[in-house]
Formats: structure tokens, C-alpha cells, sequence
């Protein structure tokens, strides 16, 4: 379940001071000053996989874990308060939001993320979805129409796949997709290929990392592979129950949008709370290409998706500091912003010193940094871990207050 949100902070009380003192998991916060800016160190929230609401185990590239959000949710914002995330991806800090009583506020450049989050904040109920898989015609018989994706999947697999795929877009193009449907594509959408034998595909990388179909055909050929039949609607109601397992989530208040996370002119200006946000770091995730496969799904075509990719950091800077203008619109007077940017290039990067740079000159106050110290960081590497892999070692939050 997610956890209990915390009484919010009073104005005696700022979270300043109690990052500082911060006891929870036995360590004691390690705080650095660099060019003006408190940095402080410590494990602030677990580091375990599985300690949250079963509705966020849905896989997406370079995802927080919902401990993030809910550490600033719980501390920064009342119920009730709009909290917003301009880059969502799969929704993560929306749907910790709608489960902590505040109103969910989620923007992507890629409209998949909607198809992926919102019908997490409006649940059907498990006799609802049950009674829609069993009346779809999943035996009409069909012959494939994308031959190449039976790299993926087994003839039948893949005609049942398409049917649904076909279903669901003439639903949605009527006008006629309800809740239930959207719930239903969200689940096929995390079920079109993976690792194990709960995923429509034959072996391939994890979901959230769809590879082409050359590639998935050398690895059917280096594994002596051939994609096996699955039970499609077996698969979605048995994903079903597991996202629901720990109940319902519903937010009648929720907000969603697509387009650039500097455009979101559906926001009221000075109405959120809170942000809790990560944006695109650098180049170093292709977005676009591991959800090519979901995108196909959703009808959506991701070549006419312009994701942000920034070779260059004063590249990345400028967009983050768009970012942070509209931002700094919308927020409400002592509303905060939780601006994470892991690390990149090896801990070579401190991308936080570029979101405090691209804060100069706003309507926004840098209170510090904070860093969420995972178990397998030494403390002694905490400003540059190095641990011989890309990607993120620790996740570093620019905390930033409205004035």
C-alpha cells in the first residue's frame, strides 16, 4: 500500500530542517555547501522494490519509484492541493498523488503516457473488466496483418493482439472508449513483450525496452526460440488483479495533458501545489524507440512525437529553464518544485547544477539539493558514482520554493 501521507510541515518547521535531521533508516543527513547551495545526503526513502500501491507496477523507462513523490507529497501538500508533473511518463507522481488525497496533475509530450496513467486514477472493478474481455470476439479468426511482428509473437497470439488493437481504436475513433476499455489497453500495452511467460511475447528484452524486429529475430535464433501461444485475455486479467490487489484508485479532479512540458496552458496560473518532476537527461534513453511496439498499439505514431533529446548540457539547460518559467507560472506563491535529475555520464555530469542555473533570474528560490543515497552508494562517492554501468545511481532532487 502506499504510504500513509505525513501531516504537512508547518511554517516553524521547514523541510530544510528536517532533511537535515533526518533519522528514518538509522543514517545521519550529510550536508555540503557548494557555490552557495545545501546539499544534503541520506537515505530518505527505502530503497526496497515493492513497498507502495500495487497500481504502480507498470514498467516505463527511467522511472522514479513512487517513493519520490510520495516523500515531497507528504510533506509539502495538503489534501486537496493540485500536484503536477509536466514530464509523467507513466504517471508515477499523478497516481501517488490521487492515492494521498491531493489532485493528480499530469503532462507528457507523448500521448502514451496518458493512455498509461489515467486509467490508473479511474479503475473499473474487476467484475467490470471480466465481463469486457469476455465479450470480445477473440476467436473471429483473422489472418495477421504485420507478419513481421511474428518475431514477437505466435500467429494466434499476434490475431488476437490485432483484434483488440482494431477493437479499441474504433472505440476510441466513435467516441465510445469508456473506462473499461481504457483499462484494458493500458494492461495490453504493458503485456506486449518481456522477459517471463506472463507477457504476450516469446522472450525478449524487459517491456519497458522493446527492441526491433531484427533484433528480436537474432535473439530468437541465438536462444533456438519460437514465440509459443498465449492466453491474451487470460494474460490482462491476470495483470488486472494484481494491479488491483491492494483496491480501487479513483480521482474524480484529475487533470492530464499532452504537449511540451513549457506549453501547459490548460493551468491555471498559480493554482499547484507542488511538482515533482524528472525530466529527459540528456541523450541517453531513446524513448521513442523502446516504445515503438506500445505506440503501435495505441495508434499513435512516434515519429510525430517530438521528445526532447539534448546532445549538449547548455542545450539541456535552456529547455529546462522554459520548463522552470512555466513552472514558476502555475505554481501558487510558497508552492514547491522537486526537480530530479539522477545521474548521467557516468556521475561525470551534475545535471542539478544546471537546473539551479536555469533557475537564476525566476521567481523561484533554490533550497537545496537533496540526495536520496541508495544501498549499494558509498558515502564517500555520494557527488560522483561511479559504478562501471550507465544510468542512474542516485537521484538527486533540486528543491526549489515559489516566492
Amino acid at each position: 500500500m502506499s504510504t500513509p501521507p505525513f501531516s504537512v510541515l508547518s511554517p516553524k518547521q521547514s523541510i530544510v530542517e528536517e532533511v537535515r535531521g533526518f533519522r528514518k533508516f538509522g543514517m545521519e543527513t550529510i550536508v555540503e555547501c557548494r557555490n552557495g547551495i545545501p546539499h544534503f545526503v541520506n537515505e530518505f526513502w527505502t530503497s526496497k522494490q515493492r513497498q507502495c500501491h500495487s497500481i504502480h507496477e507498470i514498467s516505463y523507462r527511467a522511472c522514479f519509484k513512487p517513493q519520490l513523490p510520495n516523500f515531497f507529497i507528504s510533506r509539502l501538500t495538503n489534501p486537496g492541493e493540485i500536484v503536477h508533473d509536466p514530464f509523467m511518463g507513466r504517471g508515477t507522481t499523478p497516481i501517488e498523488a490521487a492515492l494521498m488525497r491531493r489532485v493528480p496533475c499530469g503532462n507528457d509530450i507523448n500521448p502514451l503516457s496518458i493512455a498509461m496513467a489515467a486509467p490508473r486514477i479511474r479503475t473499473p472493478n474487476l467484475s467490470q473488466i471480466w465481463s469486457r474481455l469476455s465479450e470480445l470476439p477473440w476467436d473471429e479468426g483473422k489472418p495477421v496483418e504485420n507478419e513481421k511482428l511474428l518475431a514477437f509473437y505466435h500467429c494466434k497470439t499476434l490475431a488476437k493482439i490485432e483484434m483488440l488493437r482494431d477493437w479499441l481504436l474504433e472505440r476510441e475513433a466513435a467516441g465510445r472508449l469508456d473506462d473499461v476499455d481504457a483499462w484494458i489497453r493500458m494492461v495490453a500495452i504493458n503485456r506486449l513483450t518481456g522477459h517471463s511467460t506472463g507477457f504476450f511475447s516469446v522472450y525478449t528484452l524487459p517491456p519497458n525496452q522493446a527492441v526491433s524486429v531484427d533484433r528480436q529475430t537474432r535473439i530468437n535464433k541465438r536462444r533456438s526460440q519460437v514465440p509459443p501461444a498465449r492466453d491474451v485475455p487470460g494474460l490482462i486479467w491476470k495483470k488486472s488483479k494484481a494491479l488491483l490487489v491492494d483496491g480501487d484508485v479513483h480521482s474524480e479532479r484529475a487533470m492530464f495533458f499532452t504537449g511540451p512540458a513549457h506549453k501547459t496552458s490548460g493551468i491555471g496560473d498559480c493554482t499547484v501545489g507542488l511538482t515533482v518532476t524528472s525530466p529527459p537527461f540528456l541523450d541517453i534513453v531513446a524513448y521513442e524507440t523502446d516504445n515503438w511496439l506500445r505506440c503501435w498499439f495505441a495508434g499513435i505514431d512516434p515519429d510525430a512525437v517530438a521528445i526532447s533529446k539534448h546532445r549538449y548540457v547548455p542545450e539541456w539547460q535552456e529547455f529546462v529553464r522554459l520548463t522552470l518559467t512555466e513552472l514558476g507560472r502555475i505554481t501558487r506563491p510558497g508552492g514547491h518544485i522537486a526537480f530530479e535529475v539522477g545521474e548521467v555520464r557516468n556521475g561525470s555530469v551534475k545535471l542539478e547544477e544546471n537546473v539551479i542555473a536555469a533557475a537564476s533570474g525566476l521567481p523561484l528560490q533554490v533550497m537545496g539539493v537533496i540526495i536520496n543515497q541508495q544501498n549499494f552508494t558509498k558515502t564517500s562517492n555520494c557527488w560522483g558514482v561511479s559504478n562501471n554501468e550507465r544510468g542512474t545511481n542516485t537521484n538527486r532532487i533540486v528543491l526549489i520554493r515559489k516566492v
